[in-house]
């Protein structure tokens, strides 16, 4: 890959219990991931479309860094699948260890833990703590709902108009893959005058 893109983290779903589509859409997208040569980060589960996804991305070749917190590896629900797992004190740790060593962000579909870390990610970009591809995986249209919240929050001046441009919208798996072979960063550069007298 021409953009030095080698690690993906990956943010998803841990629940076993959901309609088939989105599995099969996380199974499609670590076979990807895998295929252009790119290994993952996630969260070190077995379970739900986490695993899904880093299930064929081993299968296929890629290899899969898991970070989990110390109290959800107690409850020993990792997979001994990851090349390397980091246990971590905490939640906020776990999610700065994933943004350490990964390249760039795909956020599946799923709950509220998905939702801060993607959110996080995003603010990180805005800011200029990163300058990563952040992508949404909008299968069969799970985050339909969020990005027309993030459009009013601009709409509503509560956020810029440069804001649509700190996240992707893939409609598949092959295209968030697309839109990672071909990212090429802006340059984020924020400056007081920006903040006090945005329009």
């Amino acid at each position: 890959m021409t953009n030095n893109i080698q690690r993906v983290c990956v943010f998803a779903s841990s629940c076993n219990y959901l309609a088939s589509v989105y599995y099969e859409d996380a199974s499609k997208l670590g076979e990807l991931i895998a295929d252009a040569g790119l290994d993952m980060v996630y969260g070190g589960s077995s379970l739900g479309l986490m695993w899904a996804c880093a299930e064929q991305v081993k299968k296929n070749g890629g290899q899969i860094i898991g970070i989990m917190p110390e109290k959800l590896h107690n409850m020993g629900v990792y997979t001994d699948e990851c090349v390397e797992l980091y246990v971590t004190p905490c939640m906020r740790s776990r999610k700065a260890k994933m943004d350490e060593l990964s390249d760039a962000v795909i956020a599946l579909p799923g709950g509220l833990g998905t939702l801060e870390e993607l959110s996080e990610m995003i603010v990180q970009k805005q800011l200029g703590y990163n300058n990563k591809p952040i992508i949404l995986l909008n299968t069969y249209g799970f985050y339909d709902k969020l990005v027309e919240f993030f459009e009013q929050i601009v709409d509503l001046k509560f956020a810029s108009d440069a804001a649509r441009d700190l996240y992707y919208l893939a409609s598949t798996p092959c295209d968030a893959i697309e839109y990672l072979k071909n990212y090429e960063p802006k340059n984020v550069l924020i400056t007081k005058e920006q903040i006090y007298n945005r329009k």
